[in-house]
């Protein structure tokens, strides 16, 4: 599949916006529900999603899983200090086939990585930093926090309108 670059710049016009703001919420939301939204017809609002889709606005459809249900209900974030650059494709690689990070993040600051991980307790944790994580070539520290409970956490993220309707 062609994927196309969507830049910084891309504009989001109010029926745009006003879709991404239910599909955030409700990702399987209507077509009737769109479209009553928009103030568009079903098929109107339906191609809309399909040029978000097609832009790569919109990355994909998931369904949200309460990690603690499917028995993972320890959350941390483990800070991780690469040694060499030269270090990063084959840590990239490795955290890729560590089904139990959920994210990983490159940052500014302390360390390299920042990893999301679900564990299914202190055991399963101290296999995937002992075993995984610290075992990857090119790891010298880690620093880990443990959640102890989530206040806030979404999979929406803030679009601003920044265009007339197209």
């Amino acid at each position: 599949m062609n994927r196309k670059i969507i830049s910084v710049k891309t504009m989001i016009s109010i029926l745009d916006y006003k879709a991404l703001q239910r599909l955030m919420v409700q990702g399987r939301a209507t077509g009737a529900e769109l479209a009553a939204d928009m103030g568009l017809s079903a098929p109107a609002a339906a191609e809309r999603v399909r040029k978000l889709e097609q832009q790569m606005v919109i990355k994909g459809w998931a369904a949200l899983i309460d990690p603690a249900a499917v028995g993972y209900p320890m959350t941390a974030f483990i800070t991780v200090t690469l040694d060499r650059s030269k270090h990063r494709a084959p840590f990239l690689q490795a955290i890729a086939g560590l089904p139990a990070v959920v994210e990983c993040h490159h940052i500014a600051g302390d360390g390299d990585y920042l990893l999301k991980v679900r564990c299914r307790g202190t055991a399963d944790l101290d296999q995937l930093l002992t075993m995984a994580i610290k075992g990857i070539t090119g790891v010298v520290r880690t620093r880990t926090t443990i959640v102890l409970s989530t206040w806030k956490e979404t999979v929406a993220t803030p679009v601003v309108v920044t265009s007339e309707p197209a």
